[in-house]
C-alpha cells in the first residue's frame, strides 16, 4: 500500500511543479526570463513534458 501512496504523491508533486513552471513561464516579464525558465524546464527530467 505504501508503494501506491508514494507513487501517487510523486505524481501529484510532479503535477504541482509542472503547473508552477507553466505559470512562471506565462507570467515572465521579459522574453529573456521566459527563455531562461524554458531552459530550466528542458534541463530537468521532471519537467521534460511540462510544455506539451
Amino acid at each position: 500500500m505504501s508503494s501506491v501512496t508514494s507513487s501517487w504523491r510523486r505524481r501529484r508533486q510532479a503535477a504541482r511543479n509542472r503547473r508552477a513552471l507553466i505559470s512562471a513561464i506565462d507570467g515572465a516579464n521579459t522574453p529573456a526570463m521566459r527563455h531562461e525558465l524554458m531552459g530550466l524546464s528542458g534541463s530537468s527530467s521532471q519537467f521534460l513534458n511540462a510544455l506539451r
